[in-house]
């Protein structure tokens, strides 16, 4: 990490350099994910954005080299809803070690029916959850190559007012679309803060930090065409709206602070200052839900036998417990 003194403050606009290191920023074509790849090339670092559509990603890839001179940024073929795959997308990263990873990639379904993936998951706890479950068990000699690696979840604001049901995961007894999403996030959060006192437990040389980006909407987000475009009218009929919420841009500052502040610490929460929604990021109070060792331990059970991972995921954690 490079070293940042305790008594300068966070510069959201420049952040220490990362020359030499590799982050993979799943879902970085677009939204925040877009954002956390753009500031994170601006560090020097190599980014590799793992998407599933190559259009997409070409299109973000060249965004980003048009404001980021010299940006070293790769695209990654990489579908989280297709859990046999991500063995061999690993494969194609063709690094010997991984500096951190940023979990991102998310479905957000607004319409009522329920979708399932191609392995029989419902849709939005398959990609969100599982396949970064599943994801971090295959990255995990790259990321134990790295002199100290981080694993950064992303979750969600939503994920405060929901409780996991760990009877049924995925929503198969009562489904609706938000709540399912705000417990897919919940899932991922409650993960993050479970992998960390497992990796803490056996020393090792990997963090997991959660983040999130508070409220962050596309109205006043600037425009990134292809990747995001808004018209005048989007943009101030979305100006009341930042007395309390910020863009996307601003949103994936909590996020990339997590991955390049030498000073973050495993199983902290990171988001924005004012009320969890807007500004600059600071660390917050873990939330007792997302922290419950029983859940947890009950989730990561289940999410093991849901994508067939052993309970190690590859980084020598300990066996399963009761209470995680």
């Amino acid at each position: 990490m490079s070293a940042t003194p305790r008594n300068r403050p966070w510069d959201v606009h420049r952040p220490p350099a990362a020359t030499g290191r590799t982050f993979l920023v799943t879902g970085g074509n677009a939204g925040i994910g877009y954002f956390v790849a753009e500031q994170l090339a601006a560090t020097g670092a190599v980014v590799v954005l793992g998407s599933r559509d190559p259009g997409k990603a070409g299109a973000a890839a060249d965004s980003i080299r048009s404001r980021v001179p010299d940006a070293r940024v790769r695209h990654l073929r990489l579908d989280l809803a297709d859990l046999p795959s991500l063995e061999s997308a690993v494969e194609r990263l063709d690094v010997d070690r991984l500096d951190a990873v940023v979990h991102n990639a998310g479905v957000a379904l607004d319409d009522p029916p329920r979708r399932e993936t191609g392995d029989g998951h419902e849709l939005m706890f398959g990609t969100n959850h599982l396949g970064h479950f599943a994801l971090t068990r295959w990255l995990a000699p790259l990321l134990t190559a790295a002199p100290a690696a981080r694993i950064v979840t992303v979750g969600s604001f939503a994920a405060r007012s929901e409780r996991l049901d760990v009877d049924d995961l995925e929503s198969a007894g009562d489904y609706r679309p938000a709540r399912t999403y705000g417990r897919s996030k919940l899932a991922q959060m409650t993960f993050g803060f479970a992998l960390d006192r497992r990796l803490r437990a056996v020393g090792s040389t990997v963090s997991s930090v959660v983040a999130h980006p508070g409220g962050a909407l596309d109205s006043l987000t600037p425009a990134r065409p292809p990747v995001h475009t808004r018209s005048a009218g989007q943009r101030l009929r979305g100006l009341p709206a930042a007395v309390l919420v910020q863009g996307k841009d601003a949103g994936a500052w909590p996020v990339v602070r997590a991955v390049l502040d030498p000073h973050v610490e495993g199983g902290q929460l990171w988001g924005p200052r004012v009320f969890g929604l807007r500004g600059t990021p600071r660390s917050e109070p873990v939330p007792a839900h997302m922290s419950d060792p029983a859940v947890a331990a009950r989730l990561w059970a289940a999410s093991c036998d849901l994508t067939g991972v052993e309970p190690g995921l590859g980084l020598g954690l300990p066996a399963q417990k009761p209470t995680d």
